[in-house]
């Protein structure tokens, strides 16, 4: 197993900050989620700029010293057990180099968002913290699975999911085991050659997208190659990958597997011998299953494929 901690499970009553540390939101976004969180035995605090708007070559929820205090405030705070962030969007990138984790060493909790909080999972991850790659507060006002909460909600109890999932055609056959790393893929490349990267020798590497152009997403998929992070981890796991390329000349744009995007990660991952699952339900999409970024994971394809994560 690995020495990654996994935080102390939840107990009834115990108090969830809720911020904002990349794009703004609104309160009616978060409704439903914070509903969710007071249905499950739980209070949901909200951090003092939740709800700022700041606009700055794009809406922020706040100025990057407001983010700042926001995210310093959830991950110190001695009467605050999780955090949960209300979306992603772009921002987290200005707070890594402001992050105070001077209390949170003393009193770990987990963290829970994906999308651009992945780089803030990366951080978690560098001083042996895991985190959960998961739906945020905003995502459950769009009649997303359920099932993406729930599981969610079992991991803050302290039970960790296993996953069966479905066969797919690109999938490489093998059995794997190792750390999970990864989450968004635009975010993780935005990362290599800082101090904030992941380190991918001997990893099971998880990555999803939404939005690209299919060049754009072979970039990325160059760059690790180039980085030699192909050569380093021991298995990967493709997620969702949806409105890819352009509405109109793509027309699988609202899948959660764009079929081409797996072309493309199949046909950049082909030299390597390392086993590969394509199609985990976790990402943009509709189906998003928390996975635990700092896990030790077993993976499998073949006739059957699964997921099993552990401390």
């Amino acid at each position: 197993m690995s020495n990654i901690l996994f935080p102390p499970s939840l107990k009834p009553g115990d108090r969830i900050a809720v911020i904002s540390p990349a794009g703004t939101v609104t309160e009616e976004q978060l409704k439903k989620g914070l509903a969710l969180i007071e249905a499950n035995g739980y209070e949901a605090v909200p951090g003092k700029h939740l709800y700022t708007d700041y606009r700055h070559g794009y809406n922020f929820a706040g100025t990057e010293q407001e983010r700042a205090d926001d995210i310093n405030w959830a991950l110190n705070s001695e009467d605050i057990s999780a955090v949960w962030t209300s979306r992603g969007g772009y921002g987290c990138q200005h707070l890594l180099q402001h992050i105070d984790v001077t209390k949170f060493l003393q009193k770990p909790r987990w963290y829970i968002g994906y999308s651009d909080n992945t780089v803030i999972q990366s951080y978690l991850l560098q001083h042996g913290f895991a985190s959960i790659h998961a739906q945020t507060i905003k995502t459950s006002g769009f009649g997303v699975s359920e099932s993406g909460y729930s599981l969610t909600f079992d991991i803050l109890k302290g039970k960790i999911p296993d996953y069966d999932i479905d066969v797919n055609p690109y999938n490489r056959p093998g059995t794997a085991e190792g750390l999970l790393v990864g989450g968004n893929l635009a975010l993780i490349y935005a990362l290599m050659g800082t101090t904030y990267s992941f380190n991918f020798e001997d990893k099971i590497l998880f990555i999803e997208e939404i939005g690209e152009k299919y060049y754009a997403l072979d970039r990325m998929l160059m760059a690790l190659e180039l980085a030699g992070v192909f050569s380093q981890i021991k298995g990967l796991i493709v997620g969702g990958m949806t409105l890819m390329e352009d509405e109109t000349e793509n027309p699988n744009y609202e899948d959660s597997f764009d079929d081409f995007s797996f072309q493309v990660i199949a046909h950049r991952i082909k030299k390597y011998d390392f086993p590969a699952i394509f199609g985990f339900p976790n990402g943009h999409i509709f189906d998003n299953r928390p996975l635990i970024i700092g896990a030790h994971v077993y993976m499998s394809a073949g006739d059957e494929v699964s997921v099993k994560m552990n401390n």
